[in-house]
C-alpha cells in the first residue's frame, strides 16, 4: 500500500474565563451585572487540499496547539474566540485516533475538513446569570479545557507517476536522479522489494510524486515474482512511465520485454491496460543503442522517448512531458464552478 504515515498530538485551546463585574456608571450608581462571557478556545482542523501530495511538511510527533479564548470583560464585552489551527493535508488522508485505531475521517475530496480537537467552551460572565429574582449575581465560571488527543495520519497515496518495467530496466536509477529518493540499486533482479517514492521538483511551484514499482515478470498477475503485490497499486497512479532497457543485461529482446509487461497489465485489469502511459527507453548512452531504438520502434510501432538514467540525457524532455500531462489531468479533475 502506497502510504505516508505519521502521528501527531493535537489540542484545542482553553476557553476564556467569564467576567464578574457590576456596572458603575456616573448616573447609574446601582447598575446591574455587566461581566461578559469568555471566548471559546480555538480548534485544530485538518483540511484536504488538492495541490498537496505528501505529508512531508508535517513533523512526526509534533504537538499542535490552538490558541486559547480571551476572557470576558466588563461593559458586556465578550472575550474573543481563540484562533483555530488549520493543518493542510493531501486529499486521500485518513485520520485515525492513535490510541483506539478508530477512523475519525477519510478526507477523500478537495476541501474536506475534520475537526480533530475542539476548543474549550468559554466561561460564563455574571451578566448571563441575571434573572428577575437574582438581579446582581456575582458568580462567573472559568473556561473549559480544549480536547486533546493523539492522531495518526495515513495517506493512501495516489502517486502521480508510476515507473513500471522489467527488473533492471533502470527504474531505481531514474528515480534517484529525478528526486531525492535513494532506492537500492544493483545489477541483479528484484533490487526494489517494495515501492519507493520520490518527490520531483519540476519548477514553477509544481511538484509531483513518482513511485518506483517493483520489477514485473511474466506471470506476475498470477502471483509470480514480486510484482503481483503491487499491480493493484499501479492502478492508483495517474500516469505510467513504461521504462524499457534498450541494451539488456540478459540479452533479452527489448520489444518482447515491452510486450510482456503490456500483457501483464492487461491480464490484471482493463483499467490498468488503458491507463495513460509514456513509453521511455533507457540506456541510450550504451554503444549500439540508436540501432536498437530504431529496431524497437519498428517492431512495436510505437515512438519512444530516449533517455539515459545514468547520464541524465533526455530528462528535460521527460519532465516537461510529465508536467504537461499531469496539468491536463488536474484540469480535467477540477470541480466545475457552476
Amino acid at each position: 500500500m502506497f502510504k505516508d504515515e505519521l502521528t501527531i498530538t493535537v489540542s484545542g485551546g482553553k476557553g476564556g474565563s467569564g467576567c464578574s463585574s457590576l456596572r458603575r456608571d456616573a448616573f447609574k450608581p446601582k447598575g446591574g451585572p455587566d461581566g461578559g462571557n469568555g471566548g471559546h478556545g480555538g480548534s485544530v482542523i485538518l483540511c484536504a487540499q488538492r495541490g498537496l501530495r505528501t505529508l512531508i511538511k508535517l513533523n512526526d510527533g509534533r504537538h499542535y496547539k490552538a490558541k486559547p479564548g480571551k476572557p470576558g470583560e466588563s461593559n458586556d464585552r465578550d472575550g474573543r474566540k481563540g484562533e483555530d489551527i488549520v493543518i493542510p493535508v493531501p486529499v486521500g488522508t485518513i485520520v485515525f485516533d492513535a490510541d483506539t485505531n478508530l477512523i475519525l475521517r477519510d478526507l477523500k475530496l478537495d476541501r474536506d475538513e475534520c475537526v480533530v480537537a475542539e476548543g474549550g467552551a468559554g466561561g460564563r460572565g455574571n451578566k448571563s446569570y441575571a434573572s428577575p429574582t437574582r438581579q446582581t449575581p456575582r458568580h462567573k465560571t472559568d473556561g473549559g479545557n480544549g480536547e486533546s488527543r493523539r492522531i495518526r495520519l495515513e495517506l493512501r497515496l495516489i502517486a502521480d507517476v508510476g515507473l513500471i518495467g522489467k527488473p533492471n530496466a533502470g527504474k531505481s536509477t531514474l528515480l534517484s536522479r529525478l528526486s531525492a529518493a535513494r532506492p537500492k540499486i544493483a545489477d541483479y533482479p528484484f533490487t526494489t522489494l517494495s515501492p519507493v517514492l520520490g518527490i520531483v521538483d519540476a519548477g514553477d511551484d509544481f511538484t509531483f510524486v513518482i513511485a518506483d514499482i517493483p520489477g514485473l515478470i511474466e506471470g506476475a498477475h498470477e502471483g509470480r515474482g514480486l510484482g503481483d503485490k503491487f499491480l493493484r497499486h499501479v492502478e492508483r497512479t495517474r500516469i505510467l512511465v513504461h521504462l524499457v532497457e534498450l541494451v539488456t543485461l540478459d540479452g533479452s529482446d527489448p520489444a518482447e520485454n515491452y510486450f510482456q509487461i503490456k500483457r501483464e497489465l492487461a491480464m490484471h485489469s482493463e483499467t490498468l491496460a488503458n491507463k495513460p502511459t509514456l513509453l521511455v527507453v533507457n540506456k541510450v548512452d550504451e554503444p549500439g543503442s540508436m540501432d536498437a531504438l530504431a529496431r524497437f520502434e519498428e517492431i512495436t510501432g510505437k515512438k519512444a522517448l530516449p533517455i539515459s538514467a545514468l547520464t541524465g540525457e533526455g530528462f528535460t524532455d521527460l519532465i516537461r512531458l510529465l508536467v504537461t500531462r499531469l496539468r491536463k489531468i488536474e484540469e480535467d479533475e477540477a470541480p466545475s464552478e457552476e
